[in-house]
């Protein structure tokens, strides 16, 4: 199911692959790859950063910033077929650690060039931290189109354990929308049988979103297989989740709109889609109360500790980053 109002992380990213990773040496950009020395040789080649060498594809370890954990074998196959046929155009990217070598970016093409029977694949040498490194990776995979949002979700947040950043941080340093991170790792507040909805294309990103605001799992279990069933679009299933929040609110029906306001009926309907802005903002259910003369309340509500922690540091972020840009 597509998803028309969700913008694309790419779209928004403020700088690319390249900008992270640099220029690669001369002569790389198309065609044949010149290689200073042969492995063999290579003992006397000063392997600086940006240096073009030759590598053996077993001495070259797996990035463990990857999200990515299943490639397509039919993918790899083909690309293989493509390397047999014209050569790698683009090298890989690796950095060294100790006497072997680690994938920062092209793990595809180092696997295509193994299954094509390759002892050698030309890599550029990258001199990168811990922390360059994982957000190398992350900007590949944004750019990644055929990268699942879960996948997305779990490379954030591991950078954010594994280096104690703060969403705010992590979207500076990779120039994106703090929204861009914020909304991926959502998703991985919803339950696990709903995650896989996601993964295998029942639902898309926007759905999940949507159903955060349910808070309970059973229930956001329930209404993600009634959108798999019923194939709803994003916007139905907002209507259906502010529905179900409203009516869990008033299950009998009991409340009445404010006396005195104008057009009774309909009191409401100007507050719904407010509403639902809140709600995929926060990624919890949000409620908007009108009285008279303009005076109101907004509820946010959170069914955990970890909820409300949550929502504590967004809503303060948030402000901080209001202070700044005033």
């Amino acid at each position: 199911m597509s998803e028309s109002q969700d913008k694309s992380p790419e779209r928004r990213l403020g700088r690319g692959l390249e900008a992270l990773l640099g220029e690669v040496a001369a002569g790389t950009q198309s065609g044949s790859l010149p290689v200073q020395k042969p492995v063999a040789d290579r003992g006397a080649v000063t392997e600086g950063d940006g240096t073009l060498i030759q590598v053996n594809v077993y001495q070259i370890d797996t990035n463990p910033y990857q999200p990515r954990t299943e490639f397509d074998p039919d993918e790899i196959t083909s690309l293989a077929e493509s390397l047999s046929d014209h050569g790698l155009l683009q090298p890989i990217v690796v950095r060294k650690e100790g006497d072997r070598y680690q994938l920062i970016s092209g793990e595809r093409r180092w696997r295509a060039a193994i299954q094509a029977g390759w002892q050698e694949v030309p890599a550029t040498v990258r001199e990168a931290d811990d922390q360059q490194v994982a957000e190398m990776t992350i900007v590949e995979n944004l750019q990644r189109k055929d990268l699942g949002p879960l996948e997305k979700a779990v490379s954030f947040r591991q950078y954010l354990e594994r280096f104690g950043a703060s969403q705010d941080e992590l979207a500076r340093r990779l120039s994106i929308d703090r929204s861009t991170v914020a909304n991926l790792i959502r998703l991985l507040e919803l339950p696990l049988a709903v995650q896989e909805l996601i993964r295998d294309g029942s639902l898309s990103a926007g759905h999940g979103r949507a159903l955060l605001p349910l808070g309970e799992e059973p229930e956001q279990l329930k209404v993600a297989k009634q959108i798999r069933n019923e194939q709803l679009s994003v916007r139905a299933t907002e209507r259906l989740v502010a529905e179900r929040i409203r009516a869990e609110d008033d299950p009998h029906g009991l409340e009445q709109p404010e006396t005195g306001s104008p057009s009774q009926g309909s009191s409401r309907d100007h507050l719904v889609p407010l509403e639902q802005k809140l709600r995929r903002a926060l990624g919890t259910s949000v409620d908007i109360r009108e009285a008279a003369k303009g005076r109101g309340t907004i509820a946010i509500h959170f069914t955990s500790r970890e909820e409300f922690d949550r929502l504590y540091n967004d809503l303060l972020d948030r402000q901080g980053n209001d202070r700044m840009a005033g």
